[in-house]
């Protein structure tokens, strides 16, 4: 009787067991659900931080840097300095350097960041940490850092111009090598602010922003101070930061970009130019209104000639050129524009086969390989596939 008596219990037990796991699992969709909505509206803020332009609250990011350096165990600092631009706290931050300031960046945002990090990592666990920065650093990631590397380079050259590339007198070039090597380091010691969403994303979304301890706390204040600012050097008597920009243009890709103006502009005047995120002269946009098929064959600068052609237009050109058709089919008309010292453009110009409202056909110019032969090897590579194996069964 005894064992008969005890199925009626391993059953009940397996049920239960079951009816756990089913409400763990149902647990666990929802949770997940929860985390992504939560990501995402995490992701969302910061990426708007990112991008964000115009004044600090210069009070409460002060208040803030004060707060990482006692996170840090560090004395307040004594003198906190505001600037137009990176460019202008950059040149501060290589005169205190000269003077033989100390950073302390390490102590400040290094330290603490890498604490937190690790705590990131053991919360969401092993499996947990990969998708949930692809979800936040990894969607910001790219486009802030490159924003990012385009002002340091840009702030590097203006700082202390590359002797190998500018015209330096054999007698200075030391000297100019010398005043590179400072500007990097003077720019090594900057702490990126808002261009530091990426982790500051990744650390709210795994529950770490404002962790209890020092560190934690740290990273706290270093968010703070991103929310409303640009790029800062934190010395130990002094703190040098940079205002936002007053203005950033990008194109869809998230590069800079912009065709009568400054693509990314400071108060104080500094400025980046760009067209489709390839740095281009200032004066070089101002003459685009004006562009001439002699200027766009004389133009010795082949990334230059580049820009100045689509600018253009690839049609506009091949018709004002006087271009001639390599090749003829009935999919299309292949064109070739060939450029001094670069690789030609080669387009296929094929006409939709579906009416417009109008009755019209729109035609459409489709920039193919440069050794594309025929149209329809080019029409063909627009679809993934080889012009052997290009057999459509009805043209769109």
């Amino acid at each position: 009787m005894a064992t008969g008596q005890a199925a009626p219990a391993v059953a009940t037990a397996g049920v239960a067991a079951d009816e756990a796991a089913a409400s763990a699992g149902a647990k666990a969709e929802v949770t997940a659900e929860v985390t992504a909505e939560v990501t995402a509206e995490v992701t969302a803020r910061w990426r708007t931080t990112a991008a964000a332009t115009g004044p600090a609250d210069r009070a409460g990011v002060e208040r803030a840097v004060r707060a990482a350096y006692r996170a840090a165990g560090l004395a307040e600092p004594a003198d906190i300095k505001w600037f137009g631009s990176p460019l202008a706290a950059a040149e501060a931050a290589l005169e205190l350097r000269a003077a033989g300031a100390s950073t302390v960046r390490e102590t400040v945002r290094t330290l603490p960041w890498e604490a937190v990090r690790r705590q990131a990592v053991e919360r969401t666990g092993a499996v947990g940490w990969p998708p949930l920065w692809a979800l936040t650093g990894g969607e910001l990631g790219p486009v802030t850092n490159a924003l990012a590397d385009r002002i340091r380079a840009a702030l590097l050259d203006r700082l202390a111009p590359d002797p190998a590339v500018g015209d330096v007198p054999p007698g200075d070039a030391g000297l100019a090598r010398e005043r590179r090597t400072a500007a990097r380091l003077a720019l090594l010691d900057a702490v990126r602010g808002q261009h530091d969403a990426p982790w500051f994303a990744a650390f709210e979304a795994a529950g770490v922003l404002g962790a209890p301890g020092a560190d934690g706390a740290g990273i706290a204040a270093l968010a703070e101070v991103a929310r409303t600012t640009g790029w800062w050097w934190p010395y130990a008597d002094t703190v040098l930061i940079s205002e936002r920009p007053t203005a950033l243009h990008r194109d869809e890709a998230g590069r800079l970009d912009r065709a009568d103006g400054p693509a990314l502009e400071y108060s104080d005047g500094f400025a980046l130019h760009a067209w489709r995120g390839m740095p281009v002269p200032a004066e070089f946009l101002a003459g685009l209104g004006t562009v001439t098929v002699e200027r766009i064959r004389t133009e010795e600068n082949a990334e230059l000639r580049r820009v100045l052609l689509e600018h253009y237009g690839y049609e506009r050109y091949l018709a004002d050129s006087g271009a001639e058709p390599m090749h003829r089919d009935e999919t299309g008309v292949l064109w070739r524009i060939q450029l001094p010292d670069d690789e030609p453009v080669v387009m296929v110009e094929v006409v939709n086969s579906t009416a417009e409202p109008d009755g019209t056909f729109r035609t459409y110019w489709l920039r193919v390989p440069p050794d594309t032969r025929t149209a329809r090897a080019g029409v063909a590579w627009t679809f993934g596939t080889t012009e052997a194996e290009y057999h459509p069964q009805r043209e769109t």
